[in-house]
Parts: structure tokens; sequence; C-alpha cells
């Protein structure tokens, strides 16, 4: 790989770690059923990954921005008033009602 594909990768990862992003997760239980093991139960999640600062910070002091300058308690209670204001969103946004499903121990 060539020293520009390489930069450029790792800017695109630099951005993606800087807006945040979500990600998929399984889980998997298995129980030893006759002799072999069985899958039990499988679930399925996805877990949101916050922006970072630092992240953030380094894009922005590469273009000479003022947020470039900001100190890490700075950069930390941006972080915090931005979660805040995320959860806040979360809360007005109705979520979808899905059906429940039945408990079978």
């Amino acid at each position: 790989m060539d020293e520009k594909k390489k930069e450029e990768k790792i800017g695109e990862a630099l951005m993606k770690v800087a807006l945040g992003y979500q990600i998929a997760e399984v889980t998997e239980e298995y129980a030893e059923v006759d002799g072999a093991l069985k899958l039990t139960k499988r679930k399925k999640t996805k877990k949101d990954i916050p922006p970072d600062l630092k992240a953030v910070q380094i894009l922005l002091g590469e273009g000479g921005t003022e947020y470039g300058k900001w100190s890490d308690e700075e950069l930390e209670a941006e972080k915090e008033r931005l979660l805040a204001a995320l959860k806040e969103e979360k809360k007005e946004k109705p979520k979808k009602k899905g059906k429940a499903k039945p408990c079978v121990k």
C-alpha cells in the first residue's frame, strides 16, 4: 500500500471516530443438549459509539480553527454538553412499539 492510500485510510478512520458511529453486536449462548452444544439464545443489538472529541480536535487543528486549541477540560465539557443534548433528543422521539415476545423456560 502506498503512502497516499495509507494517509487516506487513516483520515477516513479518524473522521469516522470524530463523527461517531454505530456497530452491530451479536451475543450467542450455547447449552449442552444430548452431549452436543446447541445454540439456545441469539441477541442482536446496535451500539452507538459517541464522537471522540480528541479526534475532532485533531481534525480541526489541521484546519487551523480555534477548536483545535481547546484544552482537554474544555473538550470534556463540550462532550458532556453534546451527550446531554443527544439524550434529550432521544427522549423527544417516539419509540416504535413492537410485539412482546413470550418468555419460554
